[in-house]
């Protein structure tokens, strides 16, 4: 659990948190605990592109449901 009040860890990140810097998920390499400028701005653009997957998905989902009314 974070201090946002609940877990939410992201997919593909192994489960770490955004808010939690020692979080950053697979790939970073053992050992180091603190990613670099550049390591936290890919990771960064990864979890945009996992949100706006998200919110797309979503909105589809409420257009189907108002579909079927």
């Amino acid at each position: 659990m974070c201090g946002h009040g609940g877990p939410h860890g992201h997919p593909g990140h192994g489960g770490g948190c955004c808010c939690d810097p020692m979080a950053w998920g697979p790939g970073f390499p053992f050992g180091r605990h603190f990613p670099t400028r550049e390591e936290r701005i890919a990771w960064l653009e990864e979890y945009l592109k996992e949100l706006q997957a998200e919110v797309k998905a979503v909105e589809e989902r409420i257009a189907e449901m108002k579909a079927a009314e």
